[in-house]
């Protein structure tokens, strides 16, 4: 399944540092050497020094995701991880450690973790908690699952069984109570459910009524469209929202998810990496509670049927002022040739780029080399590390080194980074919604950290501007409902925003 990365400043020097998660043998295997996590200092000159002990985040589960967020408010960035089998949380305490307060906080969930993300669902100023879950699997209970072995009439190939052969799990809501301890609100919440196969989490205010819904990209079974009700509670709105099923009405193995508005409409749109074979997904918000899927028209569907995608997320990688998408691509399968010669096990990443016209474009093979080295792909994280103003990316992939890709190009737009500071709102500003007017382009994003697959990113709020040099209005409104306006913003720089009362 591989596992996933995070970029976040933990030290708070201005300059991104990296959290890497990393497999472990299953209980009743062992290695020669024990993997643990790792944290990478930046050290501000292009460069990282390993910190992992130092800090005290080096956990030896069966590591899958990462999610980053400040969730007691105390100006630093902590990390949750999850695992098949215990998650973890580790309080940042400020002075370069972390503490394992996972007891302590009551959200050491057990099943088999993947994507989680904080999120303030309440509004009431402090992050909780969604952690997603796959599916019932015991080591003690493996079970034989056999392919076809390619051009014999004889033969099969033993191959990891498909996530129907496997009970699943429901997903987690954990409320922060504020008082550095969570409470378990799933079922009171409306969000227990074990139908999913729960892999990819995107969070967004689909229905711009001003609080955050979930959506989970769901494993071989229909995705979730969580709607918040303002209440507390949520409704699973996909079947009628259009975002269940494929166009053609077929469960889809799904992996990775995001949001995004990619045609600048202000409606949060969905992005969704599946299978090899099988087209990545775009759905279009149209308003009214209404998605549309454009995958074909839209220019990326056919261009990823030969690819296994993992990862799927928006990007202005160009500074252009409209979301592209980068897609990490990998297989799950070592022995994947015994039984489809057409397919690979290491597969080369995508990129496509924003026509401006509701159409991509891709661009993989002039990205430069480091779109040309072929891996087995799965999470990745994006973020300005060297802060030159465009979007970097990081790749994991599984059992090799991971890929570092530096933007060298898309600082040559305008540019402008909004980091956010609640005060009202959780101390992130997570879920506040940002719309940067320059002259004829407008744009809308939301502040968040976790999306696309099992990984954590930049919270800064990159928007490119392309040959515009001046942003005419920043407006945000901010998870308490509070609203700021700043006119006449000079650009090509970083932008802090406190959150203040009127």
């Amino acid at each position: 399944m591989g596992s996933g990365a995070a970029f976040l400043d933990y030290d708070n020097d201005g300059f991104l540092d990296l959290y890497i998660v990393n497999g472990a043998p299953l209980p009743g295997f062992r290695a020669e050497q024990e993997p643990r996590n790792s944290l990478y200092r930046n050290q501000g000159d292009g460069t990282f020094a390993r910190v992992t002990e130092e800090a005290g985040v080096g956990d030896t589960g069966y590591g899958m995701g990462v999610a980053t967020g400040d969730y007691d408010n105390d100006a630093d960035q902590d990390l949750y991880v999850t695992n098949y089998g215990p998650n973890v949380l580790y309080r940042n305490e400020g002075d370069g450690t972390f503490a394992d307060v996972t007891e302590l906080a009551g959200v050491g969930d057990e099943g088999w973790g993947t994507n989680a993300v904080f999120v303030d669902y309440d509004a009431d100023g402090r992050l909780d908690l969604y952690v997603a879950n796959y599916m019932e699997f015991n080591v003690d209970d493996n079970k034989m699952c056999l392919h076809g072995r390619a051009g014999r009439a004889i033969g099969r190939v033993r191959v990891y069984c498909g996530p129907l052969s496997f009970r699943g799990q429901s997903g987690v809501l954990y409320r922060n109570n504020g008082d550095d301890a969570f409470t378990d609100v799933t079922r009171e919440a409306g969000l227990y459910t074990d139908e999913g196969r729960q892999l990819g989490v995107a969070v967004g205010d689909y229905d711009n009524d001003g609080d955050p819904d979930l959506f989970v990209a769901n494993d071989k079974t229909p995705s979730f469209l969580f709607r918040n009700n303002g209440d507390g509670s949520f409704v699973d709105i996909a079947l009628p929202a259009g975002v269940a099923y494929t166009e053609e009405g077929a469960d889809q193995p799904r992996m990775g998810a995001d949001s995004g508005d990619y045609d600048n409409d202000g409606h949060l749109d969905i992005l969704l990496a599946t299978f090899q074979w099988q087209s990545n997904t775009l759905y279009h918000n149209s308003g009214g509670g209404v998605f549309t899927d454009v995958s074909s028209g839209a220019g990326i569907g056919q261009e990823s049927i030969p690819y296994l995608g993992m990862s799927a997320f928006f990007l202005d990688y160009d500074n252009d002022g409209y979301q592209d998408i980068f897609i990490a691509n990998g297989h799950l399968d070592e022995n994947v040739k015994d039984y489809d010669p057409g397919a690979d096990y290491a597969q080369r990443n995508q990129l496509f780029r924003n026509n401006r016209d509701g159409t991509f474009s891709e661009v993989t093979d002039v990205s430069g080399p480091g779109f040309r080295l072929e891996g087995v792909s799965h999470g990745a994280a994006a973020g300005d590390y060297d802060n030159d103003g465009d979007v970097d990316l990081f790749v994991s992939n599984s059992n090799n080194p991971c890929s570092l890709l530096r933007n060298e190009g898309g600082n040559r737009n305008h540019w402008l980074m909004v980091r956010t500071v609640g005060t009202e709102s959780n101390r992130d500003g997570m879920g506040a919604r940002l719309r940067v007017v320059s002259g004829d382009l407008v744009q809308t994003k939301e502040v968040k950290s976790s999306y696309g697959y099992l990984s954590s990113h930049d919270l800064r709020v990159p928007f490119g501007l392309g040959n515009r040099d001046r942003v005419d209005v920043l407006e945000i409104r901010w998870p308490s409902g509070l609203t700021t306006r700043i006119e006449d913003i000079e650009v090509d720089r970083v932008l802090t925003v406190i959150e203040e009362r009127d």
